[in-house]
């Protein structure tokens, strides 16, 4: 599990398919090698595309917003809704260089850290720092929630348990966002923080945050209820909410 997306380029539909493979750039190395490993003997080429530029296009507050945005860009190799939830937007790729503002007319460019703080208050993950190798399990990640699973497919590794555990409905434990009073020590809050009820139990673990915004695996029998991390011997509290652009019941 890592967190990748992949996009089709629309072309003649008699053309070979184009997809691009949009990934957290520390494991870009890792993931190309894996690929080959699967190719076998099939006609595909796989390399990084260091003259594209990626962006994520994120709607404003004002209504209307969403219906301002082009449909096509001359400019714009790909132009098309984030296919994980409709409040992180478009994503947008581009030929590195290219004009925003002529693409997108009236958008404002910003940086990375309003991109993750806003991602982080919808609690969404990417990347490896949010959703580990080895350790993030899809259900848990709430990738069902974000088209990220197929039940009616397969096969990949885990697909039974997978299946099987979403059809039961018994989900302990999922990521969340959360936010932490201001200002947090300079240090920040560290990654894998274990995160305690105010009795002293367990409930779940810190991911990874931009500011006093963050993710967290908890427990959802805890979700509700006063949480805090240990920092230096000193108690922080922290505040965990469930998103509102999940399906209905999704926290039971």
């Amino acid at each position: 599990l890592r967190g990748v997306t992949l996009f089709r380029l629309h072309g003649s539909t008699a053309e070979e398919p184009h997809i691009l493979l949009e990934c957290d750039s520390s494991v870009l190395d890792s993931i190309q090698k894996h690929l080959k490993l699967y190719k076998i003997r099939r006609k595909v080429s796989i390399a990084p595309c260091p003259d594209l530029s990626l962006w994520a296009v994120i709607p404003g507050e004002q209504p209307g917003d969403a219906s301002s945005l082009p449909k096509c860009a001359d400019q714009a190799l790909l132009l098309t809704p984030d296919p994980r939830a409709e409040v992180m937007g478009w994503r947008l790729i581009a030929k590195k260089g290219a004009n925003l503002s002529e693409i997108i007319p009236g958008s404002q460019v910003g940086d990375v850290q309003d991109y993750h703080r806003h991602r982080y208050k919808q609690g969404i993950p990417e990347g490896v720092k949010d959703l580990p190798p080895g350790v993030a399990l899809p259900l848990e990640s709430n990738l069902a929630f974000m088209n990220g699973i197929s039940f009616t497919k397969g096969c990949y590794i885990g697909q039974e348990l997978t299946a099987r555990t979403h059809h039961m409905g018994v989900i302990r434990k999922r990521l969340l966002p959360v936010r932490f009073p201001a200002p947090l020590p300079s240090a920040g809050v560290p990654e894998g923080a274990e995160i305690l009820t105010e009795s002293g139990k367990r409930a779940g673990k810190f991911r990874a945050g931009e500011g006093e915004l963050g993710i967290a695996l908890l427990r959802l029998a805890h979700v509700h209820e006063p949480l805090c991390v240990s920092l230096g011997g000193d108690k922080v509290k922290l505040h965990a909410s469930t998103p509102q652009w999940w399906p209905e019941g999704a926290a039971k």
